[in-house]
């Protein structure tokens, strides 16, 4: 009977072949559980309940990165939280919105009302002053406005029995009533202008003498008039 020989020759091992050499992606379906003390956590189920927002602006285009973390409860009671993959959303947003916007103009309506106050204001400031003439003049001339002087004018008189004068606005008609020494036996009416238009029964009228050229003229006052009367020695005539 023959012998046989077995020759034993070194096994290689091909590297390659070895997958616990190589990093292996997880299963997209694997899931991961989060440990059973952390499911009351206050801090870690904020942070669950956390989205980050990135977003990047290049040539008008909006690029937006969202995060998501979402948290399930398996039946047994453990709360399992999953990683969303980032996903990115491209927006095209109009040229328009990148403008300002301009707020609603409020100052219009804000300087009408202004311009109506202060419109009330002057109105009622202007018709104050005018009350407070009128109030002026009541108490000074009374209605209708009368004022009165004595002057020495060469009429019969002297200083003991002076010429008095009397001025009268009667209704637009200015009148003289002179008194020559006091005498009212010898009093003498001669009339001044007449007064158109509203209001004009409201004018002050008063009145002076003048020494003029050696005679004793006489000037009256009517609001921002004056008109003069010439002394003739025994009356008064207007110029």
């Amino acid at each position: 009977m023959g012998t046989t020989y077995t020759r034993r020759q070194p096994a290689y091992y091909d590297v390659e072949d070895r997958d616990d050499l190589y990093v292996t992606r997880m299963p997209s379906s694997a899931r991961r559980y989060k440990p059973y003390e952390t499911i009351d956590d206050p801090l870690v189920l904020k942070n669950q309940n956390t989205s980050s927002i990135q977003r990047r602006r290049s040539n008008g285009n909006t690029t937006t990165r969202t995060q998501g973390v979402y948290t399930t409860r398996q039946p047994g009671g453990a709360a399992s939280s999953a990683v969303r993959p980032s996903r990115t959303v491209d927006v095209r947003r109009d040229d328009r919105d990148n403008m300002p916007r301009r707020r609603p103009r409020r100052l219009l309506p804000t300087v009408i009302v202004g311009m109506i106050v202060a419109v009330v204001l002057l109105f009622g400031l202007t018709s104050l002053v005018s009350w407070w003439q009128g109030f002026q003049q009541d108490m000074t001339y009374g209605y209708p406005r009368t004022a009165q002087i004595d002057a020495v004018v060469g009429h019969n008189d002297s200083k003991d029995h002076p010429t008095h004068f009397l001025f009268i606005n009667l209704h637009g008609h200015i009148q003289v009533i002179e008194i020559p020494g006091g005498d009212t036996s010898k009093t003498r009416i001669f009339n001044g202008p007449i007064l158109d238009g509203s209001g004009q029964d409201l004018i002050p009228v008063t009145g002076n003498v003048v020494n003029q050229q050696g005679k004793i003229n006489l000037i009256v006052h009517v609001g921002s008039q004056d008109f003069l009367f010439i002394n003739d020695g025994k009356m008064f005539h207007p110029r």
